[in-house]
C-alpha cells in the first residue's frame, strides 16, 4: 500500500510548496523579498521570485507526480536554505525546543521530500498513467 499512500504525501507537499510559492507574489514585504532581505539572503529582489517559481512548478510536479524524483530535488534546496536560514539562528539565539517548534513544520516536509525521492511518485500519478499508455 505504501505506493498509493505517496498521493497523500506528494498532495502534503505540492500543495504546501504552491501555497508558499504564490504567497512570496502576493505579500513580497512579508514572504517574499523582504523576508529575504531581513533574513539575509543576498539578492533578495532576484531569489525571492525564484524560489516563489520554484516552489510552484516544482510544487505541481510533485502534486500531479510527474517527474518527482527529480522535482524534490530543489524542493530539498529550497527546504534545506528554510532550516539553515531560519531555524539554525532560533536554535543559537534560543536553545533547542523554540527551534524544534517552529522547525516542526520544514523537518516534516524534509522527511517527506526524501521519502518521495525514495519511493517516487506512486501508483496514482501521472507518470503511472503516461507509462500504462
Amino acid at each position: 500500500y505504501h505506493m498509493q499512500a505517496n498521493i497523500l504525501i506528494r498532495c502534503l507537499v505540492g500543495l504546501i510548496f504552491i501555497s508558499e510559492g504564490i504567497q512570496k507574489f502576493l505579500f513580497p514585504a512579508s514572504l517574499g523579498a523582504g523576508r529575504f532581505h531581513q533574513i539575509g539572503i543576498l539578492f533578495p529582489d532576484f531569489f525571492a521570485p525564484f524560489v516563489g517559481a520554484c516552489e510552484i512548478v516544482f510544487g505541481s510536479l510533485v502534486l500531479v507526480g510527474f517527474l518527482t524524483r527529480f522535482a524534490v530535488i530543489p524542493l530539498i534546496i529550497v527546504i534545506l536554505t528554510a532550516i539553515f536560514t531560519t531555524k539554525i539562528p532560533i536554535l543559537i539565539n534560543s536553545g533547542f525546543w523554540q527551534m524544534a517548534h517552529e522547525a516542526r513544520t520544514d523537518f516534516s516536509m524534509l522527511l517527506s521530500l526524501i521519502f518521495l525521492f525514495f519511493t517516487g511518485s506512486g501508483d496514482y500519478s501521472l507518470e503511472a498513467y503516461l507509462k500504462k499508455k
